[in-house]
């Protein structure tokens, strides 16, 4: 199974929504579609998490150009 990237997971989210929103499921697959949904949350939550991470390793230096410092692995001591 190909790795979903972010864009189609919340894609996906947005539909399971919709389909919960609609109140036109019954309860067995609505409870399905929720839980689901909260494992694409918290998949696009850790996925941005990642990414702020990694903008956040942008710094600006004295001279105020911006420059980029490698971002320790889960090992390395911050």
């Amino acid at each position: 199974m190909a790795k979903k990237t972010f864009e189609q997971s919340m894609k996906q989210l947005e539909q399971i929504i919709l389909e919960l929103e609609s109140g036109d499921l019954p309860l067995e697959k609505a409870i399905k579609k929720f839980e689901e949904g909260i494992q694409l949350s918290r998949f696009c939550s850790k996925m941005l998490d990642e990414t702020e991470k990694k903008v956040s390793i942008l710094l600006e230096d004295t001279e105020g150009n911006i420059k980029e410092t490698p971002f320790p692995s889960e090992g390395e001591a911050e």
